[in-house]
C-alpha cells in the first residue's frame, strides 16, 4: 500500500468514527498519523519535482494571492488594480501559470498573484493544485475571490487550503513542546483542557515524543494540538470579495448575505466589486492595505529633508531598528539615535532608541556616527 493509500485509508477511518470521550484518544492518534503521513508525501513529491509549485519571485513591500475557482474575474480584477496584463476569458483555466502584477497603494508596492483557478481535489494534486497552492503558502494575505453567484465555493476553497495546511485567519497554537531524556510527558496548562491527558499523551507519542515537557497557553482542540506539533503550517490572514454584482438584481443582494452570513462572513466585510465594470475596487485596496497592516515611514534625509514620495512601508509593530534593518547598509553599525514626529512621539523631534515602536506617516530620522 502506497502512501496516498495509506493517506485515504485514514481519512476514511476518521471520517468513519463517531467522536466521543471513549474514541477521541484513538481520532487524536489517527490525526497524528495523517499528518505524519501528509507531511512525508509532501516531502516525497517535492523531491520528484512533483510539488515546487510555479516559480515566482517575491516583490514589493507584500504579496497577496487572488484564490478562487475558474472564471470568477481574478485575471480581470488583477489587470483592472495592477500594471500586469493577464489574459482574460469567459472559459475555464484561462491561467495557466501564475501572473504577477504589482498594485501601487499609499505609497506601497504589493504584489498580487493571479493564480490558475482551482478546482475540487487541488491539495491532492488535481489541475495542478498542489503547484498552485505552493505559491498561496508564501503569500502574505490571501483574497478569496467568489462569483455572487456561486458563494459556496467558498466552503471549498478553504477545506482546499486547509488540506495543503494552510490556516486561514488563525493564530499559531500556542503549544511549546520540549523533547528531554528521561521522566516521560508532562504536561503542563495555564488553562482548563477540554482534552484528558491521556489522548494528549497519545498525540505526542504519535508524533515521536515519549520524553518531554509540553506547554498549553490555550484550551486546545485535537486539530489545534495536532498542528503546534508540526513545523509545515502556514498561518495566513484572508480578506473575501464578491465579483460580478454588476450581474445581479439589487433584491437578490439579500440572498447573498444570507450565504455569507452561513459561512461565518459579514457581508459588512466582504468587499463587494465588478473587476469588468472597476467598481469597488478603492474598497478593495483600502482592505488589502489594512488587513496586511502597512505603515508608511517618511524618512527626513540628510541635505534633502523629508521623502514624501517614497516612504519606507513596514508593519505595524516595526521598531526603529528594524526600520533601520530594513534600510540596510551601513546603518545599523553607524547608529546613534533617532528623532521621530508623528503619532508614536511625545513631541516633534523626540529622541528615541531601537527600541521605539513606529506608528503611521511618522517622520524618522536618523543619527549616524561619522
Amino acid at each position: 500500500m502506497g502512501l496516498e493509500d495509506e493517506i485515504e485509508a485514514i481519512e476514511d477511518e476518521i471520517a468513519n468514527t463517531p467522536y466521543n470521550k471513549s474514541t477521541e484518544a484513538h481520532i487524536g492518534r489517527l490525526k497524528s498519523k495523517l499528518a505524519e503521513k501528509k507531511e512525508k508525501l509532501e516531502k516525497q513529491q517535492s523531491g520528484s519535482g512533483g510539488g515546487g509549485g510555479y516559480s515566482v519571485e517575491k516583490h514589493g513591500d507584500a504579496t497577496v494571492a487572488l484564490v478562487g475557482f475558474p472564471s470568477v474575474g481574478k485575471s480581470s480584477l488583477l489587470n483592472s488594480m495592477t500594471n500586469a496584463e493577464s489574459e482574460t476569458g469567459s472559459y475555464e483555466f484561462t491561467t495557466l501559470d501564475v501572473n504577477p502584477g504589482m498594485l501601487n497603494h499609499r505609497g506601497a508596492n504589493i504584489q498580487l498573484l493571479d493564480v490558475p483557478g482551482l478546482i475540487e481535489g487541488a491539495a491532492a494534486g488535481k489541475g495542478g493544485g498542489q503547484q498552485v497552492l505552493a505559491v498561496v503558502r508564501n503569500a502574505d494575505l490571501i483574497i478569496f475571490m467568489l462569483s455572487v453567484f456561486e458563494i459556496e465555493q467558498y466552503d471549498r476553497l478553504r477545506e482546499e487550503l486547509y488540506d495543503i495546511n494552510i490556516r486561514v485567519d488563525q493564530e499559531p497554537p500556542q503549544v511549546t513542546v520540549r523533547p528531554k531524556i528521561k521522566d516521560g510527558i508532562k504536561i503542563t496548562s495555564s488553562t482548563d483542557q477540554d482534552l484528558d491527558e491521556k489522548t494528549i499523551k497519545d498525540v505526542l507519542r504519535e508524533h515521536g515524543y515519549v520524553n518531554a515537557d509540553l506547554n498549553l497557553q490555550e484550551n486546545v482542540s485535537i486539530d489545534r494540538l495536532v498542528d503546534g506539533l508540526m513545523e509545515n503550517r502556514e498561518y495566513i490572514p484572508s480578506i473575501t470579495c464578491v465579483n460580478k454584482v454588476d450581474l445581479i438584481d439589487p433584491d437578490y443582494k439579500e440572498t447573498v448575505d444570507e450565504q455569507l452570513r452561513q459561512r461565518d462572513l459579514d457581508p459588512e466585510a466582504v468587499t463587494f466589486i465588478s473587476a469588468e465594470e472597476e467598481k469597488g475596487l478603492d474598497v478593495l485596496k483600502d482592505r488589502i492595505w489594512e488587513r496586511l497592516g502597512l505603515i508608511r515611514v517618511y524618512m527626513d534625509k540628510p541635505g534633502r529633508g523629508i521623502d514624501w514620495e517614497e516612504p519606507l512601508v513596514v508593519e505595524q509593530g516595526t521598531t526603529v531598528g528594524e526600520a533601520v534593518e530594513k534600510l540596510g547598509g551601513e546603518m545599523e553599525e553607524r547608529f546613534r539615535f533617532a528623532r521621530v514626529t508623528g503619532s508614536s512621539a511625545a513631541h516633534d523631534q523626540q529622541q528615541v532608541g531601537k527600541d521605539h515602536v513606529l506608528e503611521d506617516e511618522d517622520v524618522l530620522k536618523l543619527i549616524l556616527r561619522r
